[in-house]
């Protein structure tokens, strides 16, 4: 839905002026206000005119709108894929992102398909890179929203989101084969990853050891600049690293042994880079002049490490699974113990202590693990989803020595549950006493179980799946919880079946719901769900 509603109101005379500043108002009181009073609000000036402002404005007023008895979402568009879809800020991408549609109008449209290509050409991975706001480029084509795709050949696009024009494109390397992107900082760094160099027989029989784990390729963007080509060798982060990923400015180096260390990205880049290269520059390499970033010279690897930077954190954990954020700042893992299964960990990384209430429990049966990750809504909470409890959590710190920061429930979502609970002794027919070691799976198909979580920042709501299985089908609904207290405010159904044996994935974009669900045979569907207002009865 377009943010720039109308207005129907006269404008106040040049006389007026409002020299006292308005109350505060809380989030409850804030929520009764009339759309139409918003709207006339706005026309008369009650609002200040700067951009942040009027858009915080119109999102109060759509999420009222969302949220009125009388507004449904209403499937209004379906495709099937035989390849993975993929959405992002309003752009749904098929084909491996050949074909683009927008789900900005009141049904989906189509806004540009790329040229056929062969498999060895297609695009495997992308990025959807937002235009500048920060200062002002030399081409106008930079200023723009752009596709940062990767094609299975080892070429780095940048096409138009709005026509699919080229805008620019590198060679990465003859010698390695990339195969990932990924944002180091959103929107303004990026790597692409090479897949895993695999011992050769041969080599391994010959005594030849092959020490490059894998490389990855950094770049700037805005305007599209080359970082460097880093080398991941055995020799240098160890023997049993098994993955590297690039996040804020930390290199992150997994190991088989259950250990993640953390390493200073910049001072990498500072200590071990060999040269400077310049994207379409000339370059001599080892003997072998050529365009960086053109065929056959492709970019260099310059980032040489040999030697074993400093360790800015370590940490054993289970599945090599740690997550950082909170304030203050604090991280959240399983340790690597039989004992520990099951519960996440809450500690300072200030002093590596375990925050009071800091041992997160779900205490559930079920096949499917809970999943703990901290509010994407920057406000440091934590959420922790289980089969039938989403506890939102927030972290306290004390000024008083000991320093130990304190885990606090803010509020918890419950499913609805039937009450007829099954006994744990019953009686057969023979005579025979059966004890049953457990009541019933907390995610039993027949009792409504949470699968999905998704998070509105503009609306400020949560957008909870939940999923029923009826006639030998799932049923899902959608609740919209409100971020702030986790009321229900709104409860949406879902108008396909949902099976959880396959995988799903739920977006919630302003007015639009994007449901991209996996199928039978590979097969791959995408259900667009579009707010309408009906009359009241």
């Amino acid at each position: 839905m377009d943010s720039s509603f109308a207005a129907c109101s006269e404008p106040p005379s040049r006389n007026s002026v409002i020299l006292a500043r308005p109350r505060a108002r809380s989030h409850a009181q804030a929520a009764r206000k009339n759309a139409s009073i918003y709207m006339q609000s706005r026309k008369i000036g009650h609002f200040s005119n700067d951009a942040g402002t009027l858009l915080r404005k119109n999102m109060n007023l759509l999420r009222q709108i969302v949220l009125q008895d009388t507004t449904e979402f209403i499937k209004v568009w379906t495709r099937q894929s035989k390849s993975p879809i993929a959405y992002e800020c309003g752009r749904i991408y098929l084909e491996n992102y050949r074909c683009c549609y927008s789900s900005i109008p009141s049904k989906p449209q189509h806004l540009y398909e790329l040229p056929k290509c062969t498999k060895a050409e297609k695009l495997e991975d992308a990025l959807l890179c937002q235009c500048s706001l920060g200062k002002t480029l030399p081409k106008p084509s930079d200023q723009k929203p752009c596709l940062l795709a990767l094609s299975a050949n080892n070429w780095l696009y940048r096409f138009s989101t709005e026509t699919g024009e080229q805008l620019q494109r590198v060679y990465l390397s003859p010698h390695h084969k990339f195969r990932y992107l990924g944002w180091d900082v959103p929107q303004e760094m990026f790597y692409v990853k090479s897949v895993q160099n695999k011992q050769i027989p041969m080599a391994r029989q010959t005594g030849l050891e092959q020490t490059t784990l894998m490389y990855l390729a950094v770049f700037k963007v805005a305007p599209l600049e080359l970082v460097g080509v880093l080398e991941v060798d055995k020799r240098v982060f160890g023997t049993t690293v098994v993955d590297v990923i690039l996040t804020q400015g930390v290199l992150a180096v997994s190991h088989s042994s259950k250990v993640v260390r953390l390493y200073s990205f910049e001072n990498i880049v500072q200590k071990y880079k060999t040269k400077e290269l310049v994207l379409g520059e000339q370059c001599e390499w080892n003997g072998v002049r050529g365009t960086v970033g053109e065929p056959p010279f492709g970019i260099p690897v310059n980032i040489h490490i040999n030697g074993c930077p400093p360790v800015l954190f370590e940490v054993s954990c289970f599945n090599n699974g740690i997550q950082i954020g909170g304030h203050p700042w604090h991280y959240i893992f399983t340790p690597n113990n039989k004992k520990h299964q099951g519960t996440h960990h809450i500690c300072s990384l200030r002093d590596d202590s375990l925050a009071k209430n800091g041992i997160q429990d779900m205490k559930c049966c079920s096949l499917e693990s809970d999943w703990i990750y901290f509010h994407p809504d920057d406000s440091g909470r934590i959420i922790h989803v289980g089969p039938s409890t989403i506890n939102v959590l927030k972290i306290l710190s004390s000024q008083e020595p000991p320093l130990q920061s304190e885990v606090v429930p803010e509020f918890s979502i419950m499913a609805h549950r039937d009450n007829n609970a099954v006994p744990l002794v019953s009686v057969t027919s023979s005579g025979r006493i059966v004890k049953r070691r457990f009541q019933q799976l907390d995610d039993d198909p027949e009792q409504e179980t949470f699968r999905l979580v998704e998070y509105e920042d503009e609306l400020d709501l949560l957008a909870v799946v939940e999923v029923t299985h009826r006639e030998d089908e799932g049923k899902a609904h959608v609740g919209l919880h409100d971020n702030q207290t986790g009321k229900l405010m709104k409860r949406l159904p879902l108008m396909e079946s949902w099976d959880v044996t396959y995988s799903h994935e739920l977006f919630f974009d302003r007015d639009t719901i994007v449901h991209i669900e996996q199928g039978r045979n590979n097969q791959f569907f995408c259900h667009v769900y579009k707010v309408a207002c009906r009359q009241p009865d």
